[in-house]
């Protein structure tokens, strides 16, 4: 890649340039600095459509200001983050800032500042890279080396907001004055402008409201979400294809056939892609995905989409290497597949959300007294949690712009709460028999199977999102039989 260089050349300034991170910079003529200020095409684009979220957002901002009148509230999307030496991680804006806003850009601000009716909201931004003090060329985030960003003026027609130059913006939260809320952990620069005026309470009650606000989902976020699913029903349907290939390499190949997917039609994946062949299915989030790929062995896929608009599936499926499922390996996986239909049939509007996890549960801890793993009574077990040794984890989470989403809700409100219609959950009983597990035979050890699907509320059930990937094992045998010929 094109070195960046540090030194700041002596060229007029209106504004100081951020120096390189290392390097030398060549000198720089009076001569090459005229230069490169003249001869360029005016690119301003005019009459923008506005995002297509962009009246969800505002209704949600609308909300937000309703909860918290007479307060000033500031929510960031956050800073580029540091991969190696000066090179960045890809950036993801804070999922407050992207919900509110539907803007993606790093450094970006969100003000919703208190009038008497309620609250007038400016998006602070960085504005185009000035081409008169060398900006764009000589900045490492000047436009050629980064890309062109939008103008303000083209900020305000996309997200409907007004758009300031985030630049102004330390100064002038310094001087706020009245109640002060941040979302904190994104943006440090913001958070030391406001020292004197926020509590860690406060923020805790916006970071809080906003989670909760984002536990029904609109029209407009089930759309992507179906979206983000249906496109990881392709990313499944890809890998079957090269399980040949896999074989001859390593789970590495699975997951770069899948992100390869998310990334022609999607923002990215919306977690560590785990590809967990063999025992690795036995490790819950096993992502190092560098073991073998067995034929006759299990491989425990879990994966997802994220679209453009930061909207994540979350999906799993634990499929036969070479096509088929062996007895014992169908014994296992159709016990969680009866899970998941129990836990799935659990999910409707008015149940408590811990339901559906009770119902998956109790099938489980049934099969395993009715193989001789544990001792009854059913009751017993799970009231002392012994299927635990083998379920390990809970049977699903909220789901949505992130994929543990609504992490911030309290207790009361998310799982001691009641469904509602427009709620997207994951359903994903699972068993695992450790490779070391002496108290199993040994026929059990190293099988993994997870089977995970995406649910939304409806006002009379649920919708499986990801129905289009098959879930019954004689169908799942017959789908990949399908794409492997």
């Amino acid at each position: 890649m094109a070195d960046e260089l540090p030194e700041t050349p002596e060229v007029e300034s209106e504004e100081p340039i951020k120096q390189r991170k290392n390097g030398l910079y060549p000198g720089v003529s009076d001569e090459l600095a005229a230069n490169m200020r003249t001869g360029w095409a005016d690119t301003e684009l005019r009459d923008l459509a506005p995002i297509p979220q962009a009246g969800h957002t505002a209704r949600r901002r609308a909300a937000l200001s309703a909860r918290f009148p007479g307060e000033r509230l500031v929510i960031p999307a956050g800073n580029l983050k540091t991969r190696s030496n000066d090179t960045d991680y890809p950036f993801r804006a804070s999922v407050e800032y992207a919900y509110l806003t539907g803007n993606q850009t790093e450094d970006g601000v969100l003000v919703m500042e208190p009038t008497g009716d309620g609250h007038r909201a400016t998006l602070y931004l960085l504005p185009r890279s000035n081409r008169e003090n060398g900006e764009f060329w000589l900045d490492g985030q000047g436009e050629l080396w980064v890309g062109r960003r939008h103008s303000l003026a083209e900020a305000e027609q996309l997200y409907g907001i007004p758009a300031r130059d985030v630049r102004e913006l330390p100064e002038q939260l310094r001087r706020a004055r009245g109640p002060v809320r941040v979302v904190r952990g994104y943006d440090a620069g913001v958070e030391a402008a406001l020292t004197d005026k926020v509590t860690a309470e406060r923020d805790e009650e916006l970071k809080v409201f906003l989670s909760e606000m984002r536990l029904v989902k609109d029209e407009f976020e089930i759309g992507e979400l179906q979206k983000a699913v249906d496109s990881t029903v392709r990313g499944f349907e890809d890998v079957v294809k090269v399980l040949d290939k896999a074989q001859a390499t390593s789970e590495r190949y699975i997951e770069g056939t899948f992100f390869l997917r998310a990334r022609v039609e999607g923002n990215d994946v919306g977690y560590g892609t785990i590809a967990a062949a063999g025992p690795h299915a036995c490790t819950l989030h096993w992502v190092r995905n560098d073991g073998p790929v067995r034929a006759g062995d299990l491989l425990l896929l879990d994966a997802g989409v994220e679209t453009h608009t930061y909207y994540t599936a979350d999906v799993t499926r634990t499929l036969p290497v070479n096509g088929r499922y062996s007895d014992v390996q169908r014994k296992v996986y159709d016990a969680v597949y009866e899970a998941q239909e129990v836990g799935i049939a659990a999910v409707k509007p008015g149940a408590k959300y811990r339901d559906f996890h009770d119902a998956a549960q109790r099938v489980l801890a049934a099969k395993l007294v009715e193989w001789g793993l544990l001792e009854g009574p059913v009751e017993r077990v799970l009231e002392l949690g012994l299927q635990r040794r083998w379920t390990l984890h809970g049977t699903g989470h909220m789901l949505g712009m992130d994929v543990h989403d609504c992490a911030a809700a309290r207790t009361e409100t998310y799982v001691d709460g009641v469904l509602e219609p427009g709620m997207v959950l994951t359903v994903e009983p699972g068993l695992y028999f450790q490779t070391d597990d002496l108290t199993v035979p040994e026929e059990y050890r190293g099988i993994g199977v997870r089977i995970e699907d995406d649910i939304l509320v409806t006002e009379d059930g649920n919708r499986n999102l990801s129905a289009a990937l098959p879930r019954r094992a004689e169908e799942v045998e017959r789908w990949m039989a399908s794409l492997t010929g």
